[in-house]
């Protein structure tokens, strides 16, 4: 016949195997009666993506490949993620320096300007 171990045997068992600082950090911070050690772990923050559900660095690797090598360097680079990373998040910063850049290509446009 198996002996089955209760959930507070298992949880005591748990702690008595642990270091112990960490043992005084769960009795100090949180309580041993409060503290569950058979928590489901939570889920990973969620992947943010564009209006064309890619993540940032799925831009930026896109358009460094579109890119020449010529001209390329880490700050462009750095540049180009931050871009990336702001657009993706709606940062009303990098939109409007994304506005900025295309008003101002557009101007030089109607101006022939190259």
């Amino acid at each position: 016949m198996e002996r089955s171990i209760s959930d507070k045997d298992r949880k005591q068992a748990i702690f008595d195997a642990m270091s112990p600082r960490r043992q005084k950090h769960i009795l100090n911070k949180i309580g041993y009666e409060k503290w569950d050690p058979f928590e489901k772990p939570k889920d990973p923050i969620d992947m943010r993506r564009d209006k064309s559900r890619r993540t940032s660095q799925m831009l930026v690797r896109e358009f460094l490949q579109s890119r020449p090598l010529e001209g390329y360097s880490n700050s462009y680079g750095r540049g180009a993620l931050d871009m990336a990373i702001g657009i993706v998040n709606d940062d009303d910063r990098y939109l409007a320096m994304y506005d900025f850049a295309l008003w101002h290509k557009n101007l030089l446009a109607e101006e022939g300007i190259d």
